[in-house]
């Protein structure tokens, strides 16, 4: 276990654009008196960063800087053995991220990242879940746009229908802004390896238990126009649906029968076609290593777009509820979600990780099973609203 480390905190990615905003809002909303560090290979980069953060906090002129490479497996257990939470943004995480899990499932530290890969996701639950239920280690993926809004929106919307009835519940996305380019590479990186992604989660169900007389399904839908928010749906392709369904396998509160569909919501219907075209040319270019390269190329890792562009975008996920009777709508809505909201909930999951008082679990587990509740309250302190429409 954790308890008695170093440091409450250690971000590794500090220097890269999503990694630097979260190291941002860890220097200006970190309690005081909390431990924390950033990592990384660079000492001289980390270091500008360090002086960046301690022009908002200067308290952070004295951050302590970790040097460690992700592929130097050692180096990343001599962080993991000091920290009580690491933290990475360093993806994608097919490629970075296996060595940081594998280290703080058998050191006992907590981790959390930014994963939209399902397949990374699913590995990582086949090689180290059983190490850290031994250790006590709390493995989270997805704590950021993806999959946080969707995961706890979720929760907050199961949590206003009738326990022990059968419940459904639609979850639509709209957004306006840019996606981070680690989003991105992921992205590319999942539709290159659809084969292999299927193997993996095949491996997966035949490993991992099922609930108890429980039965927990996702639903995908079909492309339509749904009044509840006057927009067009598209399934949407992303990881958020299936960490819906593992906290709905984990969690009895989401009733005896639960089902899932989750979309994204256009408002019109040539902009829905061309989105869907887009997904659909990505995913065939991305199987030629040629033209998956070009890709790659068309978003460069620490890119992202200036502070006035990312003061105008926005996301809302509206959610639909049933169950016993009742007809639940809410929301879960805030703004720049590629980049400033990321940081906001990846930094918040963080702190509620290393201080709030959460459930005894342990093991590859989701942002609703790990903190539920308590994060959800923090994240409306932080400004994300989570409300009942109707």
């Amino acid at each position: 276990m954790s308890v008695g480390r170093e440091f409450d905190v250690v971000l590794f990615g500090a220097t890269g654009f999503t990694g630097g905003l979260t190291a941002e809002y860890l220097a200006a909303h970190a309690p005081v008196g909390c431990r924390w560090a950033v990592a990384g290979r660079s000492r001289e980069k980390l270091s500008a960063v360090r002086d960046r953060l301690a022009e908002i906090n200067p308290s952070c002129a004295g951050l302590e800087l970790l040097v460690a490479d992700v592929t130097d497996r050692e180096s990343l257990r001599a962080v993991a053995s000091r920290a009580r939470v690491v933290v990475t943004t360093v993806g994608p995480y097919h490629h970075y991220g296996e060595p940081l899990v594998a280290v703080c499932a058998e050191e006992g530290t907590d981790y959390l990242d930014l994963t939209g890969e399902p397949e990374f996701f699913d590995r990582m639950y086949l090689g180290y879940h059983d190490k850290a239920v031994a250790s006590g280690a709390r493995i989270v993926h997805a704590a950021g746009f993806d999959s946080i809004p969707h995961d706890l929106g979720v929760l907050f919307t199961v949590q206003q229908l009738p326990e022990g009835v059968p419940l459904a519940v639609e979850g639509y996305l709209s957004l306006s802004g840019a996606f981070s380019a680690g989003t991105y590479h992921s992205a590319i990186t999942a539709f290159s390896r659809l084969r292999e992604m299927g193997a993996v989660a095949r491996r997966r169900r035949q490993a991992e238990p099922r609930p108890d007389g429980r039965s927990v399904k996702g639903v995908k839908g079909r492309p339509r126009f749904e009044k509840a928010v006057d927009a067009w749906l598209l399934p949407a392709p992303t990881i958020d649906p299936i960490v819906v369904l593992r906290s709905a396998r984990a969690l009895d509160r989401y009733g005896p029968a639960f089902t899932y569909s989750h979309y994204l919501a256009i408002k019109k219907l040539p902009v829905a076609a061309g989105i869907a075209g887009a997904l659909g040319a990505a995913v065939v270019l991305a199987q030629v290593p040629l033209t998956r390269d070009w890709l790659l190329g068309r978003m460069a890792s620490g890119d992202g777009p200036t502070p006035e562009r990312r003061e105008k975008a926005w996301f809302r996920v509206r959610f639909v509820g049933e169950g016993g009777g009742r007809r639940v709508v809410t929301e879960v809505s805030g703004g720049d979600p590629g980049y400033g909201e990321t940081a906001k909930m990846l930094g918040e999951a963080a702190l509620c990780l290393a201080f709030d008082d959460l459930p005894k679990v342990s093991g590859q587990v989701t942002t609703a099973v790990a903190m539920g509740d308590r994060l959800i309250a923090r994240l409306v302190r932080a400004g994300l609203t989570f409300r009942v429409v109707e």
